[in-house]
């Protein structure tokens, strides 16, 4: 991508009305806009590390066996009301609406009860099991405040992945196998030193959920950590029975602010037994599917990313997430034998397999570095008339400032 053919450009400040650290920047670098309060459209830079975040989640779930479906964001009032969640007064969050002939409808909060409905028409036998479905879908919750930028939004992309299992056993099996999963995909995006399995409340569904929190001052709860083995208990839960379940003492864990990124629920029999979702097995008997739910926000693990990683320049991507893996900078003002070698260079990327963001704009050399400090591509390379003397490229580590010398052939060695 060359920056001068980039629509979006850099701005100084965001929205007066912006007060999340995340949405501030990822505004002012151009990766989103936002159309009113918790709902924000994905610009190109935006997009492409939206799409990094759900190719490395995609990947963990066709691993794990799921099949990837697309479900309606409108939803049938009577299929919601089944499991009796269509009322306000259990789901606080509905978006609802009419449609021209008075049908009451509303917008998908989450996805248990109309793939349940679903899965009436292909489990029958448990040779029909288990099955795992998963989608990436836009999720409408009427959030009560949305002020913590992409990280709760009222309009949001949600993976969502459930499971239908014949015995407990075999859905333990499973449960176990997805946790080992959401561990590995933190560890891909850059926070798995930051996030922790945590125990939280399982609500009407089981005795404990389980919640994957990453720390983080923006964060909106408190969980109390066993740095030794980086498990949690959030304190919503926190108490004796807990403690002694978990075999934690409570003189050992200590109090971190942190941010949900992710959780995974025993829903047993809740909506199989609603909805009438049953098998026959082995013996011929009639027995309830075992089902579970698993979720990851990618907007909400963009918005903990930059929380965690920008500094008082602006953004700074982790190389699994960046829209780039380089940024090239030519600082040839006038000088056209500056501008060729960029242009090679950016070619020879290319070429390579290595996308880049070619800073070709005929701008002066602060307003390009602070633009790169502000955008926060892993890797930064100048082409100057100083390099070409040299005949080397200066590359900069984002995150930790360090500047070297490289030749183009050991650059592309080490982007690749």
């Amino acid at each position: 991508m060359r920056q001068s053919q980039l629509f979006t450009k850099t701005r100084k400040d965001a929205p007066k009305d912006e007060v999340s650290k995340n949405a501030e920047l990822l505004i002012r670098a151009g990766y989103i806009h936002k159309e009113m309060a918790g709902v924000y459209s994905f610009l190109p830079l935006g997009l492409r590390v939206l799409n990094n975040i759900v190719e490395i989640i995609r990947e963990e779930m066709n691993a794990l066996g799921g099949q990837e479906i697309s479900m309606t964001a409108l939803q049938n009032k009577e299929v919601w009301e089944k499991s009796g969640r269509w009322s306000d007064d259990v789901l606080d969050v509905w978006f609802k609406t009419e449609l021209k002939n008075k049908t009451e409808i509303g917008l998908g909060t989450t996805h248990e009860e109309p793939l349940t409905a679903i899965m009436q028409g292909f489990i029958k036998s448990y040779r029909d099991l288990p099955k795992y479905a998963y989608q990436f879908q836009t999720k409408f919750r009427n959030e009560t405040r949305a002020k913590s930028g992409i990280m709760r939004a009222r309009e949001f992309l949600m993976k969502d992945l459930y499971s239908f299992s014949r015995t407990q056993e075999q859905h333990d099996e499973f449960y176990q196998k997805a946790k080992e999963s959401y561990i590995r995909i933190f560890k891909t995006v850059g926070l798995g030193e930051k996030t922790f399995f945590t125990y939280a409340s399982g609500g009407s569904f089981s005795k404990y959920s389980h919640e994957f929190q990453t720390e983080c001052f923006a964060g909106e709860d408190l969980v109390y950590v066993d740095e030794k083995s980086k498990v949690a208990i959030n304190k919503e839960v926190l108490n004796e029975e807990v403690l002694k379940d978990v075999g934690f003492s409570r003189n050992d864990l200590v109090e971190k602010k942190t941010v949900e990124v992710g959780n995974i629920f025993n829903l047993g029999t809740r909506f199989s037994e609603a909805f009438g979702l049953n098998f026959l097995d082995e013996n011929g008997e009639k027995r309830p599917v075992i089902m579970g739910s698993y979720g990851i926000g990618p907007g909400r693990l963009m918005g903990t990313i930059v929380e965690v990683f920008a500094d008082d320049k602006g953004l700074v991507w982790p190389k699994n997430v960046a829209p780039f893996k380089l940024h090239l900078i030519s600082l040839a003002g006038e000088d056209e034998k500056v501008r060729g070698e960029a242009d090679a260079l950016y070619e020879k990327l290319a070429i390579a397999g290595i996308e880049s963001l070619y800073d070709d704009r005929d701008a002066r050399a602060g307003e390009k570095f602070a633009d790169a400090d502000l955008i926060g591509i892993p890797w930064r390379a100048v082409i100057s008339a100083k390099t070409i003397e040299k005949g080397i490229i200066e590359l900069k580590n984002r995150a930790t400032g360090e500047v070297s010398e490289i030749t183009t052939d050991d650059l592309i060695k080490k982007l690749k």
